[in-house]
C-alpha cells in the first residue's frame, strides 16, 4: 500500500510531510503528556520501583499499535479492486469516528487529565504492578490506535506514498523531544491553544477522510450516487500546482466530488467543528491546563 514513489498526481512531498507530521506532533504530544504525568507522579511519590511497569505498559501499547498499523496496511496491499475500496472505505470511516470522539473528549478532559491520571495510578499502585502496566497500556494504546487508523485514511488520500508515514514519525520524534523538555521545565507550551488549533485542523482532516471513505464505498457499491457529481473542476484545477497539492494532500479536495461526498463533508464540518470550538464550562475548583502541568519536576 505504501510505496516510495507516488504517481504524478499524488500530493507533493512537503505537503504530505506537513500534514502527517502535524498529526504525529499532536498525537505524540498527547501521548507524551500522559506518560509524563504518570512518571512525574511516581517520582514525586517516591515509587520509582513502579516505573518499569509503566514502561512495560507503554512498550506493549506501542507494539500493539505497530501490529494494528501493519495488519491494516498489509490487508489493503494484498487485495485489489472492489475489496480494496471496501476495506479503505471502512477503515476511513472508523478512523473518522475514533478521531471525532477523541478530539471532542480531549476538549473537555484536558483541564482534569492530570488529576484523573494520578487518581487512577494511585489506585493501580494499590492493586499491584500489573494494574500499573495495564493502566499505562490503555492510556497510551488509546492514542496510538487513533493515530494508526487516522494515518491509514490519510495515507490513502495522499496517493499511497510512504511520505505520510515518514512525516508521522518525524512529528512523533519532535513530540518526544518536546515531552522531555517539558518534563525538565526547559520549555513551556500553551496547551489550551495548541490543542484548540491542532484539534480544529484534525476536524478538517477527518472531514476529508470521511469524504474519501464515502467515495470508496460508492465505488465498492455500498453507497449510491457514485456517478452523481456535485461539480467537475478538472478542466481548470491543476492537481500538480502548489494549491492543488495542498488541497489534495491535507484536505483531500478533489476536482470531481460526488454529491454525497460534498454533503458528508459539509455536514461533518457544520456539526463537529462548532461542537469542538464551543466554550467549555469548567467547575470553579477545576484546575487549568497550565496548573495541571505546573507540578511536573523541573
Amino acid at each position: 500500500m505504501l510505496v516510495l514513489a507516488a504517481d504524478a498526481t499524488a500530493p507533493g512531498i512537503a505537503t504530505q510531510l506537513f500534514g502527517s507530521g502535524l498529526i504525529g506532533l499532536r498525537e505524540g504530544l498527547e501521548t507524551g503528556i500522559v506518560v509524563m504525568i504518570l512518571v512525574a507522579f511516581l517520582v514525586k511519590s517516591e515509587r520509582r520501583d513502579a516505573l518499569k511497569w509503566v514502561w512495560l505498559g507503554v512498550g506493549t501499547a506501542i507494539a500493539m499499535v505497530a501490529v494494528i498499523f501493519g495488519a491494516i496496511h498489509f490487508g489493503t496491499s494484498t487485495v485489489t479492486g472492489t475489496a480494496a475500496e471496501l476495506i479503505s472505505g471502512i477503515a476511513s470511516l472508523v478512523a473518522v469516528a475514533i478521531v471525532t470522539a477523541m478530539v471532542l473528549w480531549m476538549r473537555t478532559a484536558a483541564a482534569t487529565i492530570s488529576s484523573d491520571l494520578k487518581d487512577s495510578l494511585g489506585k493501580a499502585l494499590a492493586i499491584g504492578p500489573l494494574a500499573v502496566a495495564a493502566m499505562a497500556f490503555f492510556a497510551v494504546g488509546r492514542e496510538g490506535v487513533e493515530t494508526a487508523l487516522l494515518l491509514v485514511g490519510y495515507a490513502e488520500n495522499a496517493g499511497n506514498s510512504v511520505w505520510p508515514l515518514i512525516g508521522l514519525l518525524l512529528g512523533i520524534a519532535v513530540a518526544a523531544v518536546l515531552t522531555v523538555l517539558l518534563y525538565f521545565g526547559a520549555v513551556r507550551i500553551n496547551f489550551a491553544k495548541f490543542f484548540k488549533y491542532t484539534g480544529a485542523f484534525l476536524v478538517v482532516v477527518a472531514a476529508g477522510i470521511l469524504a474519501y471513505g464515502v467515495r470508496a464505498l460508492q465505488i465498492a457499491g455500498w453507497l449510491p450516487g457514485g456517478t452523481n457529481f456535485a461539480f467537475d473542476a478538472s478542466s481548470w484545477f491543476d492537481t500538480s500546482s502548489w494549491y492543488g497539492t495542498v488541497l489534495q494532500g491535507i484536505f483531500n479536495f478533489r476536482p470531481d466530488p460526488t454529491v454525497l461526498q460534498v454533503v458528508a463533508w459539509v455536514a461533518y464540518i457544520a456539526i463537529v467543528l462548532p461542537l469542538f470550538l464551543r466554550p467549555v464550562r469548567k467547575p470553579t475548583a477545576a484546575p487549568t491546563a497550565a496548573t495541571e502541568t505546573s507540578d511536573l519536576p523541573a
